[in-house]
């Protein structure tokens, strides 16, 4: 959305870390790259890149976001089956980059435009931690919906 490149992300997640916050790294394709069957090189590009340089510890510290850019409010969004293939796709990713402890611990949501109606259907998906909420977070009694629909999930890291 804000064409920022690759090196500008990782800069970015570096300087967070550095100031001892946690970073929020959200990935995802666009439409015509869905398309052309891309969606898994585009995430892992975004991934490896904005965890370049970093260690163990500080990809740990990391949440990431499964954000396909053709859902970000258009009110269309990822099926559950979608989110949960890029999910797993990313968690692999996590043991390849990291380790089979940083892909079980590591946190990754879904943000593709999340309403109550989608919320609860995504995160029973296995690899799906939570939502990232956009703008249903800007009306009260929809955040609230969606608060209560995903709470089922739980607040656990996976064992």
């Amino acid at each position: 959305i804000f064409r920022e490149t690759d090196d500008e992300i990782n800069r970015k997640v570096a300087t967070v870390l550095r100031h001892g916050l946690q970073p929020l790294l959200c990935v995802g394709e666009t439409a015509e790259e869905r398309r052309q069957g891309l969606t898994f090189t585009v995430v892992e590009g975004q991934l490896r890149a904005g965890w370049a340089g970093l260690s163990l510890e500080d990809m740990g510290r990391c949440l990431l976001a499964y954000e396909p850019v053709w859902a970000i409010g258009t009110g269309v969004n990822a099926t559950p089956a979608q989110a949960a293939e890029v999910h797993g796709y990313l968690r692999g990713l996590a043991s390849e980059l990291g380790s089979k402890d940083l892909a079980q611990t590591v946190r990754i949501l879904y943000g593709g435009s999340v309403k109550a109606e989608n919320a609860a259907e995504v995160t029973q998906e296995p690899d799906v931690d939570g939502v990232l909420v956009g703008g249903a977070s800007l009306q009260a009694q929809s955040f609230i919906a969606i608060a209560k629909k995903s709470a089922a999930k739980g607040g656990a890291p996976k064992e």
